[in-house]
């Protein structure tokens, strides 16, 4: 979903003061995130609220961000620090910086207010943060001067079931993995979708992603690549005990219904973007579906899947020889 804004033309933002010219910011109540220990991480966060703070505008950031090892705010004249379930309601734009899992942190705290996401990077990949932090300033000059793309990711819901009483219950924005632990056993499962038998199953696991996580776990484990402006699921099967298991996609409106059956001789598992596994016993059912909250993802101008795709994983080998562009 592309926001339609007015075309700007951006200025050189080596100078600082140019952010004093942005008069009615697109976002006046900024919060800025950040979770890896990394010097790296808190240079660019302090770097970010130096901006922030020299355009006037009101910086908010969580506990747990404000008080990282070797975090120096003295300077920041007006800063405010809340709780990190409570920022996405106070913030109309949030900053997170580290790689993709802080991303994945932070939505769990924000999806529900819909508040729009702007990811810098400082992991390896970044998939969801894609800003480079060479270039934070000019991309938050452009976003702040209303020029940007929204991005509305779906999350999973997963529930473990005792008859009709909750067990667990959590979210994923990458996906859900059912697992064999510490365990060398194959897990012994049968599936459904939506009511309908799909197959009974040996193997390590199952990766139910969501289009935003086919680029993670999944893809690793041999699934496709989904576009992130798909509704589809993607199962992918972790090493099954035969050759005909192959990854199915379905509707994103499936719901997935996962028993562990009678004679299975191990214990199974259960992570939601890969936070603490929790056990799957027989006589349960793990269910999975789309979860009614979204997360909002914010890009500059620019921003192009395709692209991520090519630099991440490495499909931009011998573009210049081969481009079709550049042919006479």
């Amino acid at each position: 979903m592309e926001h339609s804004a007015q075309s700007h033309k951006i200025p050189n933002l080596s100078d600082s003061t140019l952010f004093f010219n942005i008069k009615n910011p697109a976002f006046r109540r900024i919060g800025l995130m950040g979770r890896a220990h990394k010097k790296s991480v808190i240079q660019t966060i302090t770097e970010i609220a130096q901006r922030v703070n020299e355009m006037g505008l009101n910086l908010i950031m969580d506990s747990e961000t404000a008080h990282l090892p070797d975090m120096k705010l003295e300077h920041i004249q007006t800063l405010q620090i809340v709780k990190r379930s409570l920022i996405g309601e106070i913030c109309d734009l949030v900053v997170v910086v580290g790689g993709d899992g802080s991303i994945l942190h932070a939505a769990h705290a924000l999806a529900r207010y819909r508040v729009p996401v702007l990811g810098v990077n400082r992991g390896r990949l970044g998939f969801l943060t894609d800003v480079n932090p060479d270039e934070v300033g000019k991309k938050l000059c452009q976003v702040l001067m209303g020029d940007y793309q929204l991005d509305q990711r779906f999350l999973l819901t997963c529930e473990i079931l005792e008859g009709r009483h909750v067990i667990h219950e959590d979210m994923a924005l990458n996906d859900v993995v059912l697992h064999a632990g510490k365990s060398v056993h194959m897990i012994d499962f049968q599936m459904k979708i939506d009511g309908l038998d799909v197959y009974r199953q040996h193997s390590d696991g199952l990766i139910v992603a969501t289009p935003t996580g086919s680029t993670a776990y999944a893809l690793s484990g041999g699934g496709p690549i989904i576009h992130p402006s798909m509704d589809a699921i993607c199962l992918v099967p972790m090493h099954p005990h035969t050759l005909s298991s192959r990854p199915i996609v379905v509707s994103g409106n499936s719901e997935i219904v996962i028993q562990i059956h009678k004679d299975n001789r191990t214990q199974p598992m259960v992570s939601a973007d890969g936070k603490t596994s929790v056990p799957l016993d027989h006589g349960q059912q793990l269910h999975i579906r789309k979860h009614p909250d979204k997360l909002t993802l914010l890009h500059p101008p620019g921003f192009d899947f395709y692209k991520a795709c090519r630099t991440k994983l490495n499909w931009n080998a011998h573009a210049e020889e081969f481009s079709l562009d550049n042919q006479d």
